[in-house]
């Protein structure tokens, strides 16, 4: 048995579910079932035609409402015929007269509680999935839509709710389990799942890949295959630095520690449910039927390079809280970490001295009432627009020299770092600097720390801190193109030209 999640941008078009259905039916004689998330951008969508609504504007809600029933019946149009998608209207229809209703009510009320959100984007899993089932069985595949809120038990924190893996398990095996034993393949809608009660709740955005992980551990599954728009994880942000190549294998630790600090290929909970149950996980490319992707498991060879990989994570605040000077400072620390949990904060770096604490965390997501309160304890500072840039790699603690060749680097980039973090961490080192000027640090740390590989057709070559590319021949030795040299200009010749 395997779970097969497919993100947005896979299910986001009828030719993109076909493709999605030739994949499936590649792992029939696996046991299959099927996560889907929302098509592309309908849960943006959703998001927006709620806050128009609790807006009072009750008008640009609905004709969002419209857009969207008419991007999904056209798709089903497409996939099924007029005649097939006739037969699935009746099940797609109520969802969108559902809707319509919540809208209405929302723009009288004027209040969009984390409980009607949750409600709200659920939709958008749902009607992707039916979908796709239907798409399915015309396609030749048995398939049989499964409702994620009937399996999927959390608990009632809206918006990011927690999974209940007792009751998820006996569910799953009674709604499931029946279906594969007869050699069906089960769809579901990923993000979204009920209490105990069977209130809706979600697993919070791109959480799709979290209900592939908790159903796949509930099942006991053999393996769990992410399908997303890349061609599995990369050792760094291909927009950022389009030397970025695949990794063909990562451990858990390495994985789940890139999704944390900002990869966005992986929820960054999904690997919790594989890691206690210790099923491999695979990133794979939904538009390349024949992708290899990223493997990941408990352990993973060693790395030729230093580093597993790089990644940023953008919109982040530093907070600074310094004591009063001449107060005294005996219980300053815990009264600021009281306040921290008192206020559910989870931050990500942490620099403290006896007077001053420093930390990090999502600018989104910084409490205003937190940061009131620890100014009656202590001066406080917030910075906005900083990021943070994480390396990832195996035993970083036992290679000397590691740190010191990262922030030379960073030097050479001419990147001021605020905040550095190393050594509660055997697996990352991470530091904070502006947002714009992470381009140009990734670029500078992933040039020198994944050089192309030896005898490669197209090698990097830098001098004075300008990099062109040259043509090898087998022996590594190089030919100029068109017979002539390169003219080199320094960066900073360059830079001053008109």
């Amino acid at each position: 048995m395997i779970v097969m999640k497919f993100g947005g941008t896979s299910v986001e078009s009828s030719e993109a579910i076909e493709r999605v259905a030739k994949i499936v039916s590649s792992r029939q004689k696996q046991s299959p079932i099927v996560v889907v998330s929302a098509m592309a951008k309908v849960t943006d969508q959703l998001v927006a035609m709620g806050h128009k609504a609790a807006a009072g504007e009750s008008d640009a809600s609905l004709e969002l409402l419209r857009s969207l029933r008419e991007r999904h019946i056209e798709t089903a149009k497409a996939l099924l015929g007029s005649k097939r998608s006739a037969t699935l209207a009746p099940r797609i229809q109520p969802l969108f007269s559902e809707l319509e209703n919540f809208l209405r009510g929302l723009s009288a009320v004027r209040e969009l509680t984390p409980r009607g959100s949750d409600y709200l984007l659920s939709f958008g899993e749902l009607l992707s999935s039916l979908i796709v089932a239907d798409a399915f069985n015309l396609l030749g595949l048995s398939a049989a839509w499964v409702d994620s809120r009937e399996c999927l038990v959390t608990d009632s924190r809206h918006t990011h709710a927690v999974p209940q893996m007792d009751e998820t398990r006996d569910r799953s095996k009674r709604k499931i389990v029946p279906l594969v034993s007869k050699k069906r393949i089960p769809v579901m809608g990923g993000f979204i799942a009920a209490t105990v009660d069977g209130v809706p709740t979600t697993l919070g955005r791109g959480g799709s890949d979290y209900s592939a992980a908790i159903i796949g551990a509930a099942l006991d599954a053999d393996r769990i295959e992410i399908w997303t728009d890349v061609e599995g994880m990369m050792t760094t942000d291909p927009r950022l630095c389009p030397e970025a190549r695949t990794i063909k294998r990562i451990s858990f630790n390495e994985a789940a520690e890139l999704a944390y600090f900002g990869a966005k290929v992986l929820h960054p909970a999904t690997l919790l449910p594989a890691i206690h149950k210790n099923i491999p996980v695979y990133v794979l490319n939904s538009r390349n039927l024949k992708s290899t992707g990223t493997e990941i498991t408990a352990q993973a060879p060693p790395s030729r390079d230093v580093f597993r990989a790089i990644t940023a994570k953008m919109g982040i605040s530093i907070v600074n809280v310094v004591a009063s000077r001449g107060v005294m400072v005996h219980g300053f620390l815990r009264s600021v970490f009281e306040a921290l949990d008192r206020h559910s904060t989870s931050v990500d770096i942490v620099a403290i001295s006896e007077v001053s604490l420093s930390f990090t965390m999502e600018t989104k997501r910084l409490p205003k009432a937190l940061l009131a309160e620890l100014e009656q304890i202590a001066d406080v500072a917030c910075e906005d627009k900083q990021a943070i840039i994480c390396l990832v790699g195996e035993d970083i603690h036992g290679k000397p020299g590691i740190a010191a060749s990262v922030f030379n680097t960073i030097a050479d980039a001419r990147v001021n770092i605020r905040m550095i973090s190393q050594g509660a961490s055997e697996i990352n080192i991470s530091f904070v600097v502006e947002e714009n000027d992470v381009p140009k640090a990734v670029r500078r740390l992933h040039g020198h720390f994944f050089p192309p590989a030896k005898g490669s057709r197209k090698a990097a070559h830098k001098k004075n801190g300008v990099e062109r590319r040259v043509a090898t021949n087998g022996s590594g030795a190089t030919r100029s193109r068109r017979s002539r040299a390169y003219q080199i200009i320094p960066v900073e010749l360059r830079a001053s030209r008109p």
